[in-house]
């Protein structure tokens, strides 16, 4: 009887430990266009622009380089979401076929659509800087229409508002990559994240480019690195209810936003609400910036 004892509790343990070893990481991509290893010039990223079918590959070559490294360390379910525009440029055939792909601009939550408290992690392919960024390649927030947003506070561009809404749900950032510029400033706000720089930034339309390789094979080690140590990482959770500000190019989409309840005019070009929620303040902020026009 001494000896059953121990082996009944064994085989009660063993289930759930085997099931915690075996369960698949859950990993979220977003994937931007500006930041990614190759790309020089606003041309690349935009559809009528030149060598913007180069610009496709190097993008979906970059997320294919992230998942390899992600199945490499064991079963996994991925998402990307394509987070550029209209959000239709990653070559869907050309994607690993073992990830799931959001395409299409439409959507409240635009660079984070599909993001929930079930991912384990938070991967950002081919950021920027946030907009008025010194020497930040390409640098903007959300529009050009945008001219700085808030959070409680911090100034945050398109990967801050990312990351805390990812934080919001109990999810970590644990690697970011994009152009120098970016890098240095999401290490500001997440100091334990892994950063790959895609290029250096020497001004808004030049940045000095690694070979694309190289930058796929860091990208590769960072996120492997990442994935062996996940505990390490903390989402970046905001105070709620949470406060945003916004300061646009003109005192136009100012007037016209305004009239939405709950919010207040702070100056000619800034206006500021409240949500109780950073889930209910995210599409507040996108439906300013890319829906509200005249």
């Amino acid at each position: 009887m001494r000896l059953l004892r121990p082996l009944a509790v064994l085989a009660l343990v063993l289930p759930c430990t085997l099931t915690a070893q075996t369960r698949p990481v859950r990993v979220f991509i977003s994937v931007d266009m500006e930041g990614i290893g190759g790309i020089g010039t606003g041309a690349m990223t935009s559809s009528n622009g030149k060598d913007y079918s180069t610009g496709r590959e190097l993008m979906t070559a970059e997320v294919n380089a992230v998942v390899e490294a992600i199945f490499a360390r064991g079963a996994a379910q991925v998402l990307v979401n394509d987070s550029h525009g209209d959000m239709q440029n990653l070559l869907h055939t050309r994607l690993d076929p073992r990830v799931q792909y959001i395409q299409g601009a439409v959507k409240p939550y635009g660079m984070t659509q599909g993001l929930d408290s079930t991912y384990d992690a938070v991967v950002f392919v081919g950021y920027h800087a946030m907009a008025r960024s010194e020497d930040g390649f390409l640098a903007h927030t959300g529009s050009g229409t945008v001219q700085g947003l808030w959070i409680n506070g911090t100034e945050v561009g398109e990967g801050g508002l990312n990351a805390y809404l990812a934080g919001s749900v109990g999810v970590p950032v644990v690697v970011a990559a994009g152009d120098s510029t970016f890098t240095r400033e999401i290490r500001l706000l997440l100091p334990t994240v892994r950063t790959v720089a895609t290029k250096l930034a020497v001004g808004g339309q030049v940045a000095r480019l690694d070979h694309p390789d190289l930058v796929r094979a860091k990208l590769r080690d960072a996120v492997t690195a990442a994935l062996a140590d996940l505990r390490s990482f903390r989402p970046l959770r905001p105070t709620e209810p949470v406060t945003v500000r916004l300061r646009f190019d003109t005192t136009t989409r100012a007037d016209i936003v305004e009239v939405i309840p709950g919010v207040r005019r702070v100056d000619g070009t800034t206006i500021e609400f409240s949500a109780p929620t950073m889930r209910q303040a995210y599409p507040m902020v996108r439906l300013m910036y890319r829906y509200v026009s005249w």
